[in-house]
């Protein structure tokens, strides 16, 4: 199903509280149009995917994630998760590649998350059957999650209350959830 604009209004409920509206500035630069970025290093875990996971968490509901979440991540998603997690005082377990960051993974462990190290191909394994043998949790996906998207979505609800005028909107792409729910709703708001 599509991503609605009123999912994204949603989730900027559902986030209020946990994840900041981070501030619009203008890029000195020389360049022969204005650039602005969306400072959303400003998180409190210093990423956007804070505001996917407290949507997915939220509109999950206490009963369904009581036991706990789980997420397959290299870094952010993973620290979303935790911080969320922590403040729900619920569980939260990450599966990660062997290769993933020491930084994000000791962020993680600081925040309570629990991370179990795997070779890549079981990472992969454990995005696609969302589940890790042995561990009884909530699956929250990074990227491919309705959910999750609608939580990245309140960006582009923040973009174009903050620059009404803006002519287009440039979205970095890992996994795709940023920039499928940032597009979503710019669309809609200025087809």
């Amino acid at each position: 199903m599509p991503l609605t604009l009123s999912a994204a209004e949603e989730a900027r409920q559902n986030i209020a509280g946990i994840a900041l509206k981070t501030p619009l500035v203008r890029l000195n630069a020389e360049s022969a149009h204005e650039v602005f970025l969306k400072l959303e290093s400003l998180q409190p875990i210093g990423s956007f995917k804070l505001r996917g996971a407290a949507n997915a968490m939220t509109k999950a509901g206490r009963e369904k994630i009581a036991r706990g979440v789980l997420t397959a991540s290299a870094g952010n998603m993973a620290q979303g998760l935790a911080y969320c997690a922590r403040r729900m005082e619920i569980p939260a377990t990450v599966v990660t590649p062997e290769t993933a960051p020491e930084t994000k993974l000791k962020a993680v462990e600081r925040m309570g998350g629990k991370i179990i190290k795997v070779p890549f191909d079981q990472w992969w394994r454990t995005f696609e059957e969302r589940s890790f043998p042995g561990v009884d949790a909530t699956f929250i996906h990074a990227f491919d999650d309705e959910d999750v998207m609608a939580g990245n979505g309140v960006i582009g609800l923040e973009l174009i209350e903050d620059l009404p005028d803006l002519d287009a909107v440039v979205v970095p792409w890992g996994g795709g959830g940023l920039a499928c729910g940032i597009a979503a709703v710019v669309k809609a708001l200025k087809p």
